[in-house]
């Protein structure tokens, strides 16, 4: 069963498809993959030209899925705090 996360109507999560990693709009594309491609290509351009499934909403969805993940943790000399 696949759902749509709450406030995200980009990311789905569906316990059978890429072993439950939240997803873009349900293709197999995990908002982690989208986060390593805005490293590995800066430029919007290249990233479209290499992803042309995705959408600006797609990326903004995924960077503020990302950055609300990690909560607000401290790390000291390689710790969690």
């Amino acid at each position: 069963m696949r759902m749509t996360v709450e406030k995200y109507d980009h990311i789905t999560i569906d316990p059978e498809q890429m072993n439950g990693q939240p997803c873009i709009r349900g293709m197999r594309l995990t908002v982690r993959r989208v986060l390593e491609a805005l490293s590995l290509y800066p430029d919007r351009k290249d990233l479209f030209a290499e992803f042309p499934e995705l959408e600006e909403e797609d990326i903004r969805q995924a960077l503020t899925f990302a950055a609300e993940s990690m909560g607000d943790r401290l790390i000291i000399r390689g710790q969690a705090a």
